[in-house]
């Protein structure tokens, strides 16, 4: 589990971003705001919206990867 802050202080868009506690691009303690551990950004984001509902996952740390999952079947 990684834990995740949100910035308290809009982006260029408007948006506040929510970080996790290694990002290079995290924002100072004054300016963020603790939302808890989670797995991933898009656990945190449904916290963060709570909160405010103007927010986005940081890019840089939250980045969303998705890669399909292939089962083999098994020979029975």
């Amino acid at each position: 589990m990684k834990f995740f802050y949100l910035s308290s202080v809009a982006n260029s868009e408007g948006c506040h971003e929510v970080h996790h506690r290694d990002c290079e691009l995290i924002p100072d303690s004054l300016n963020r705001d603790y939302l808890g551990p989670f797995n991933n950004g898009l656990e945190a984001i449904r916290k963060a919206e709570k909160m405010n509902p103007k927010v986005s996952l940081c890019e840089v740390c939250c980045k969303i990867i998705s890669q399909p999952i292939f089962f083999k079947e098994k020979n029975g």
